[in-house]
């Protein structure tokens, strides 16, 4: 499959990168890794990254600006997106063809071309898997490609420590960090916390309740965001806070946005992706997210998890 994806990639002129809505650094990684690789190994070719930009992740990478018409007779590669309708900036469907590499579950099977590894702890592993396949016939690595991957490699199994972690994650990581980029630097832009969500982070310490089954439910109205003066996208970097913490099995926080109600789920064992499936969302089993419209959804959001924790 990778050798087949370098053929097609070889091509095309164009190619354009997308990934998901509400970015992590492995959507960030992946793609923007991606581009960086082909960009040095084709640099004739016209290579974009697109979709809704997250403030929190500038230091990771800024993304293209592009027409419509950019997409005629163009390649689109989809990078970490499980389901369609999560795919950032709809324009996806405008090229010639597409081609989905992703890790999550392959619920939603889009794409002319599919190259789904769920054994894989992020698609930025993948991404560099695919280098490694395909130096031999022409891909190059560079600096800021392997500090993209390696970046995305480390969000998605939260410091090697996430069971998605292998001895490969391990191997590949090795390998990237003999290229030319900052640990340190990236480590203190991706871990760093504004005083703001510090005493966020506070709050839910000291107010989530263990239920009896070991599942946590965490509401941050958008009162208490506004109290913090905490955006909702930094409020979802304390997520992984509980996770800590003896006697928790699952838990999910209901973080409140303009528009809908994130519903972010975490677990030590009891599988959530399904539930995340019931909300129009996904993920993987220890990790996903969903949205919900209603505060009158929420009650079965936390049924569901404490039906999850009692199994």
């Amino acid at each position: 499959m990778k050798e087949h994806i370098l053929e097609v990639i070889k091509e095309y002129e164009t190619i354009i990168i997308h990934r998901h809505v509400r970015p992590d650094p492995d959507a960030y990684g992946s793609q923007g890794g991606l581009a960086e690789i082909l960009k040095v190994s084709f640099p004739e070719k016209n290579i974009y990254t697109v979709g809704k930009e997250e403030e929190t992740l500038h230091y990771l990478r800024r993304l293209d600006q592009i027409p419509n018409e950019a997409y005629k007779g163009a390649l689109v590669i989809v990078c970490d997106t499980a389901n369609a309708e999560r795919i950032c900036d709809d324009r996806y469907h405008l090229g010639d063809k597409l081609i989905k590499i992703d890790h999550h579950p392959n619920v939603d099977p889009y794409g002319d071309i599919m190259w789904v590894d769920t054994h894989a702890s992020s698609v930025s592993e993948m991404i560099y898997e695919f280098y490694l396949a395909g130096k031999d016939r022409g891909l190059k690595m560079s600096n800021e490609a392997a500090r993209l991957l390696f970046a995305g490699i480390v969000g998605d199994t939260g410091r090697f420590l996430f069971p998605s972690t292998s001895e490969k994650t391990f191997a590949y990581a090795g390998e990237l960090i003999h290229y030319d980029f900052s640990r340190t630097e990236l480590f203190d832009k991706m871990y760093e916390l504004s005083p703001n969500v510090i005493k966020l982070n506070g709050y839910v310490l000291q107010n989530f309740e263990t239920k009896e089954n070991g599942a946590v439910a965490m509401v941050l109205r958008k009162e208490l965001l506004e109290e913090f003066q905490v955006s909702a996208s930094e409020a979802s970097l304390l997520v992984g806070t509980l996770g800590n913490i003896k006697g928790i099995k699952a838990w999910v926080f209901f973080i409140e946005e303009e528009d809908q109600i994130r519903v972010r789920l975490r677990s030590k064992g009891p599988i959530i992706n399904e539930i995340a499936r019931k909300y129009q969302g996904g993920g993987h089993p220890l990790a996903a997210g969903a949205s919900i419209y209603s505060w009158d959804d929420m009650g079965l959001v936390i049924k569901d998890l404490e039906e999850a924790c009692k199994k």
